[in-house]
């Protein structure tokens, strides 16, 4: 049997051997702590629960429903972009349900970039963006985000034969996984960059309502011009704990919007119903119903940074993310600590080499207790010591 090309572009998924490996340890007695995947402990809100209930009991509700989805759920979603950044979209064209971002991503990359035609990928970087743009046939661009530049992608940089054939740039701030965020006069001067040489950016914002110390983080849509270029995409994964539940929702330009819906007419006949109404709840109440998680997200936080330096780690603190995002000693590879971390002493972090080419750095997820944090440190502490 012979396989597509695209198939062996594809990079191995970051998280996909992981379970077996955890599973293993576990069968062998390790006590295996997971800060691995950005897949936090809480429970969903209760009125999501209550709604799905609900939902779930209507036989309306285990129809298809195709792209239209469930009106409701599109009126909340527009509703909750208004009121949260003050952009108002129609929520029947220019606003479409998801199956979690990560998919509305890579359905958009194959909407747009065919072979021959480039995307400008952030390294490091959610895997997607990679996966989505290889999977189109279109090339990959990486530009390596650096701290000294903040992390940033600066689409001036890109050599000019590479913008000329670059027809999406992929944006994620607040990032993942380097928990970067990014000041509206970047935002500003990359939207210009993009008007200029007809590119799509699709910002990643799921995010947005995970910061701390006073930080807001920003719609795409609050630039000037951004309509004309931008497709932004949220999720109820991240902020609302919903994350085995996959809903979100793309919003922009509506030939934008459209085209992605063309591709998922024959992909997928959208989100359970039932979901949706839990997310059409879940976004009525968001105001209400994201602050807490974030209080317990600010208090790893702090609880993990100093433990962190005490054990020989230099990490900067995080304003946005369920992340830290933690730099290793030269000559000291992310894939060679990730393994003694995960062999030696049972901890399951992400290298930096899984998020693109970089090797030099570790993310830590927020995702379990703050003594269970504690000790995670404390045992990857060790491993820095022996290596």
């Amino acid at each position: 049997m012979r396989f597509a090309a695209r198939l062996e572009r594809l990079p191995v998924y970051p998280l996909a051997e992981i379970p077996q490996i955890k599973r293993r340890l576990l069968q062998q007695g390790v006590d295996v702590i997971d800060v691995g995947a950005g897949d936090a402990d809480f429970a969903p809100p209760d009125v999501a629960v209550e709604a799905l209930a609900r939902a779930a009991r209507d036989p309306a509700m285990s129809r298809y429903g195709f792209q239209l989805g469930y009106p409701a759920f599109r009126e909340a979603a527009a509703a909750y972009m208004e009121r949260r950044f003050g952009q108002r979209f129609d929520p029947f064209a220019e606003l479409h349900p998801v199956i979690g971002s990560k998919e509305g991503i890579a359905h958009l990359a194959m909407a747009v970039l065919e072979r021959g035609t480039m995307a400008v990928v952030p390294d490091p970087a959610y895997a997607v963006y990679v996966g989505g743009t290889v999977l189109a046939d279109a090339g990959v661009h990486p530009y390596p985000l650096r701290a000294d530049h903040d992390f940033l992608l600066e689409l001036e940089d890109v050599p000019a034969d590479v913008l000329a054939r670059t027809r999406v740039v992929y944006l994620n701030y607040p990032n993942n996984p380097t928990a970067a965020v990014a000041p509206l006069d970047y935002l500003a001067r990359t939207v210009e960059c993009c008007r200029r040489h007809g590119i799509l950016l699709i910002y990643d914002n799921p995010y947005c309502e995970i910061t701390f110390d006073g930080y807001v983080a920003p719609s795409i849509f609050e630039v000037p011009g951004a309509r004309d270029v931008a497709v932004e995409f949220h999720s109820l994964s991240k902020s609302f704990c919903m994350t085995g539940w996959r809903l979100g929702w793309a919003v922009g330009r509506r030939e934008y919007i459209a085209a992605m819906a063309r591709v998922k007419n024959y992909i997928d006949t959208g989100a359970f119903l039932a979901v949706q109404a839990a997310g059409a709840a879940v976004l009525a109440e968001a105001e209400r119903l994201a602050p807490p998680y974030v209080t317990q997200f600010r208090e790893r936080r702090d609880a993990i940074l100093p433990a962190l330096r005490a054990q020989g780690f230099s990490p900067a603190p995080p304003r946005a993310t369920m992340y830290v995002w933690v730099p290793l000693p030269d000559g000291v590879t992310s894939l060679e600590f990730q393994r003694r971390a995960l062999e030696g002493a049972g901890v399951v972090t992400l290298p930096s080499r899984a998020f693109g080419q970089q090797d030099d750095y570790f993310r830590i997820a927020l995702t379990t207790s703050v003594p269970r944090l504690l000790e995670a440190t404390e045992r990857l502490g060790k491993v820095l010591a022996a290596v």
